[in-house]
């Protein structure tokens, strides 16, 4: 039944969606999302998804600012106001305060006739044929019809605002979504002093010292400063394998040459993608002369919340 209803919601998406599309993207001010009731815990949602895609929004409580909370509202501001039924009480009562403030009203509800869509600027309708409750009381379809109408509304927000995946991590610093949008290779990866390097020269012998010293299980390969490969565990047990007299070994026989690269400047998701895709647990990271700065590790990339 709700599938059934989100399909009829689809065919009513015309002038009056972009015309309250077009409001909200002349508002110089915050868009005030209000509602009673199942409508006010819908309400509250499609504020925070607003908010979180270019467009600020907060949740009023119809209640709340029938007692003081309607000083949180200015004339620069739009008002959504959510009714399935168009006659909560109230939001009737909010009513002529919003229109005292001349800011413009665009509402969602279930009946095109009802007081709250005959006031709007703008009415959006969220009728449904019944309620996928077996008893057509508790709003199940009508809910779910109002939810993906309110996403509808922040998509075309979004997509007209120009809104980039760098403006949505500024608004989520926190947690696993920020990290993964903004941290990047060169902010996690061991550099200087840190990083694993040996000549070209360099015996074997050598080479293990400067890997157990570092603690990566590789060590970047250099020629004169130049990026010549690198030498990892893997590689040294492939020494053992194929050659007797490790002694006279220098890196640059059993290295691997042409090693996969990446920028200080690159996300470190994108570091991990390409370890994903090559089966590999570190990347040499270069500057824009291919000379070495640092290296990155996947378990880096696990310490710093990525995945």
């Amino acid at each position: 039944m709700e599938l059934a209803a989100i399909k009829a919601l689809s065919e009513r998406i015309d002038h009056t969606f972009n015309r309250a599309c077009q409001l909200i993207l002349n508002c110089t001010g915050r868009i005030i999302v209000t509602g009673i009731g199942k409508s006010g815990h819908i309400g509250n949602k499609i504020a925070a998804t607003l908010a979180s895609t270019g467009t600020p929004a907060f949740f009023l409580h119809p209640a709340e600012a029938n007692h003081g909370d309607l000083g949180k509202v200015t004339c620069d501001d739009v008002v959504l106001a959510i009714s399935n039924s168009g006659n909560s009480e109230e939001l009737l009562t909010l009513l002529p305060l919003f229109k005292r403030l001349s800011v413009p009203l665009i509402t969602m509800t279930g009946n095109v006739d009802s007081t709250l869509a005959q006031a709007a600027d703008v009415n959006l309708d969220i009728s449904v044929e019944t309620e996928a409750c077996p008893l057509g009381l508790a709003p199940t379809s009508s809910t779910t019809v109002t939810l993906v109408l309110g996403d509808a509304l922040a998509v075309a927000l979004l997509e007209a605002r120009g809104f980039t995946a760098d403006d949505f991590a500024f608004a989520h610093p926190g947690g696993a979504l920020g990290k993964r949008l903004l941290l990047k290779v060169g902010d996690i990866m061991h550099a200087n002093e840190q990083l694993p390097v040996v000549e070209i020269t360099a015996t074997l012998r050598a080479t293990l010292i400067e890997m157990t010293r570092k603690g990566l299980g590789m060590t970047v390969v250099v020629n004169g400063g130049q990026l010549a490969g690198i030498f990892t565990d893997g590689d040294l047990r492939r020494v053992f394998d194929n050659y007797k007299d490790i002694e006279q070994i220098t890196i640059g026989d059993v290295m691997t040459a042409d090693p996969i690269t990446i920028s200080a400047n690159n996300l470190a998701a994108e570091a991990l993608g390409i370890m994903e895709k090559n089966a590999v647990t570190g990347l040499v990271v270069t500057d824009k002369k291919k000379q070495p700065v640092g290296v990155i590790h996947i378990q880096d990339i696990l310490r710093a919340g990525i995945v």
